[in-house]
């Protein structure tokens, strides 16, 4: 009976995370959908030039909540209340300042920012005015990822999941009504983004006043203290969230060199879907972390080792199931954004290139997750960062020698596999050195 107690348990975190997060993949191909057939490949590479702009501010949301939301729990499970009240609090201030700052960055740098992922001519033009649009309603989206990782480690992943759900449906209607009624392109699908993440921020702040959990009240002088304390956990999931768009970066700087607008587009068109798989991962990992951090706080580690042992294997499952849906609806991906017979043609080439890597991302996911769940930073920075340096390290070793674009693909999938086999010796060392929370 107990055992299927942790089981239910597990999956009333894991499940409405794994939705949620699987909609937030989904913003991104509504957008794609949208203007890729309104404008074409031109629209549908624009909005991949320019999506890691946009992917910096809701991760930014996300390792701040997720820091702020890991050390509540750890309290929580302590007994120190007051001390987890402060890091919800001090966390919403972070959360406030840095939606301020970012719009402010944004909004100066958009045509630099551009610029140094590869755009240019056309591509410059329509991504200025898609993040134009996107750096105006900055905090509306930094704010309100920053709250959702508070409303699951409040019991309400359910919740969660509504406010994400609302907030998709919004920016689907919005979409269909900007881009295609009114005829606004690439704008009017950065504005249905923005409201629809503003609906999101509206659903989880009423869930935290209803619930008496929205506080701002922290001593000044321990603010310092507690915002160095969550930035320090929140740069991993920051940096998981963002692991995607920087090896996006990496993949169409490169691709411009030896592939060209058609790469990048065919790269847009794969990057949607399989990006959503990346992030149901993510999903996993952030959904059990309630229940990690929970179990770390009480010291019961025999709880928090079952939990880390149930999303690995979730994971893996949940990996298969989405190389088997992506291989066999190949054909037709580039059909669906839009994008020129040749472009689609290219999707179908390459798709079982990036599928080999998928299963090696699941560990790496829940590995990388239940470090920065138990306060193993360092860990947790290795794992974050180590992929898109070997990336760029095989981009700059392996087409120029071996064949071109098709190195850059199979690049991206040596770099995980790599990455994945780190992960699994940093947990081996672990275990060797007896730390509880990563006992096996």
């Amino acid at each position: 009976m107990k055992q299927a107690y942790d089981v239910r348990t597990f999956f009333q975190y894991v499940i409405p995370s794994v939705l949620s997060f699987a909609l937030s993949g989904v913003y991104t191909i509504v957008d794609g959908f949208f203007v890729g057939n309104s404008i074409g490949d031109w629209g549908l590479s624009a909005i991949n030039i320019a999506y890691p702009v946009v992917a910096v501010i809701q991760a930014l949301g996300t390792g701040i909540g997720m820091g702020g939301a890991i050390y509540y729990s750890i309290y929580k499970a302590e007994k120190k209340e007051s001390q987890a009240r402060e890091f919800t609090a001090g966390a919403l201030w972070v959360l406030i300042i840095a939606s301020i700052l970012l719009t402010i960055w944004v909004f100066r740098l958009n045509g630099t920012l551009l610029k140094l992922l590869g755009a240019n001519g056309e591509l410059l033009s329509l991504g200025e005015e898609y993040i134009a649009v996107i750096a105006s309603g900055a905090a509306l989206q930094v704010v309100g990822t920053g709250l959702v990782p508070f409303i699951r480690n409040h019991g309400g992943s359910c919740y969660a999941m509504v406010s994400m759900i609302a907030g998709f449906v919004t920016n689907i209607i919005l979409d269909y009504l900007f881009v295609w009624v009114l005829g606004q392109g690439i704008a009017g699908a950065a504005w249905a983004t923005v409201i629809g993440q503003g609906v999101t921020m509206l659903i989880a702040l009423a869930y935290l006043l209803r619930k008496r959990q929205f506080t701002l009240n922290i001593p000044f002088s321990n603010l310092g203290k507690v915002s160095a304390s969550i930035l320090k956990i929140g740069i991993a999931p920051f940096g998981l969230a963002m692991s995607p768009n920087i090896s996006l970066i990496i993949i169409n700087r490169f691709s411009i060199s030896y592939g060209g607008e058609p790469a990048i587009a065919a790269y847009a068109c794969i990057a949607y879907v399989i990006c959503i798989i990346y992030l149901i991962l993510q999903g996993v990992g952030d959904g059990s972390q309630p229940l990690l951090s929970q179990h770390y706080g009480e010291k019961n580690f025999d709880e928090l080792k079952n939990t880390r042992k149930m999303a690995y294997g979730f994971a893996m499952f949940l990996s298969l199931i989405g190389c088997v849906i992506m291989y066999l609806t190949k054909g037709s991906l580039g059909v669906l954004f839009g994008a020129s017979d040749f472009v689609n043609t290219e999707i179908t080439k390459i798709m079982p290139v990036f599928l080999v890597s998928v299963p090696f991302v699941a560990i790496l996911r829940i590995t990388t997750a239940s470090f920065y769940a138990t306060e193993k930073s360092t860990f947790s920075y290795v794992l974050t960062f180590i992929e898109p340096l070997f990336m760029l390290v095989f981009m700059l070793i392996l087409p120029p020698l071996f064949g071109g674009q098709i190195m850059i693909w199979w690049s991206t999938v040596f770099a995980r596999i790599l990455s994945a086999l780190l992960a699994v010796i940093l947990k081996s060392h672990a275990d060797k050195k007896e730390i509880p929370c990563l006992q096996s």
